[in-house]
Formats: C-alpha cells, structure tokens, sequence
C-alpha cells in the first residue's frame, strides 16, 4: 500500500519565516462569521516566499520568467531524496558525488533543517560549487529543507546558476520523517501569474 508524505510547512501566524522578519509573518483575520448572521469567512495575507514554495527566474534574474511558465511535467514525476542530515553548514560538490545524481533526475536534500520549526540563520544550504555540479548534470529540480536555497554568498550564486539552467528550485520542505529514496513526487503551486514564486503543497507518494 503506498504511503503519502505531506513535506510541506503549514502555514499559520506563527511559522517560521525568513530571518524571523515581522514584517514577514503571515496574517490570517476572520472577516465575517456565524455570530454576525453570516458565513464564517477569513482572509490571509502573506509574502509568496513563505512556507513551502517554488521560486521562479524573476526572483534572482532580471527580465527572468514568472512562475506561470514552470510547467507540471517539471513538478510532478519520480523524485529522490539524498540524506545530507549528517552535513553542517554547507552542501558542496564533494557530499553530492556520492549518490550518482543523473541527468534530469528531481532531487530533494534532506537535511538537519528538518528537524527544527524555529528559523535558524545557520541553516544549511547548497553552496555555489553544488549548484554548478547539479546544473553539469542538467536536474530539472532542486528541493532542500530550509526557506533558502543558500545564505551568505554575495550575488545569490546558487540561484542563479540552477535558474540559469532553468532548473526549478523549491524551498521550505519538511523531511524529518521520509527516509532517502526514490518517490512519486508532486508539487503544486497556487495557481498565480506574473511573479516571482508561489506557495506550494508538497506530496511524496512511496510506491
């Protein structure tokens, strides 16, 4: 019987976001409810960064595409989650030769981000050299546990360089409990246009 993994973040007031900004937070306020006669209805707001989420070229790159133009046959197909819980910091070329990454291959980094709720601004992240290692093998997707792909490389390297190859990156995964493998992997962005990324709910289907 196949199981389903939800990896992606519930998104409620007190989530994490990026570098704990305020400003950040989303706001979720009841705009109409059942003691004023009327449906309950509530209204949200937030940042399309937030949570689990799927960057798209404009983020990084001037002139790049919007998220509309990432198309489902890019999100949705067999995927492999790589254990790099071991790793602290940085994800370089060296920890990713290991696992014989192919070409085309969707490929999420479980990492020790996953084991904690809290924003933390040591998180690790895929450095500059295994982001150009991914981008020779031509994946067609990146996911890691963290809101970031990367932190502290002037000029955002890494995003540049997988959005450079039109490699899709999708942040904010929660992969404590999904053993490294193989899996069926959807992923699915609101339905937005124009911007620079979407929220995103995340299955794993094992088998």
């Amino acid at each position: 019987m196949s199981r389903i993994y939800d990896i992606s973040m519930t998104i409620k007031e007190d989530m994490q976001v990026w570098k704990n900004s305020e400003h950040k937070q989303p706001s979720i306020t009841n705009v109409q409810n059942h003691q004023q006669g009327k449906p309950h209805e509530s209204k949200i707001s937030l940042n399309v960064h937030t949570g689990t989420h799927v960057d798209a070229p404009l983020h990084m790159l001037e002139n790049g595409a919007t998220i509309e133009t990432i198309t489902m046959e890019q999100l949705v197909g067999t995927a492999r989650v790589l254990d790099l819980t071991k790793i602290r910091g940085e994800i370089a070329r060296q920890d990713l030769l290991p696992f014989n990454i192919q070409e085309g291959e969707r490929i999420l980094l479980k990492t020790a981000n996953s084991f904690t709720e809290a924003f933390d601004p040591e998180f690790i992240y895929l450095r500059e050299d295994g982001a150009a290692y991914l981008a020779e093998l031509n994946v067609s997707l990146v996911g890691i546990d963290a809101l970031g792909i990367e932190r502290s490389q002037p000029g955002y390297p890494t995003h540049r360089t997988l959005m450079g190859r039109n490699i899709v990156i999708v942040e904010g995964l929660r992969l404590q409990d999904v053993p490294p493998g193989a899996y069926t992997l959807i992923v699915a962005p609101l339905k937005l246009t124009g911007i620079d990324a979407a929220p995103a709910r995340v299955l794993l289907i094992d088998g």
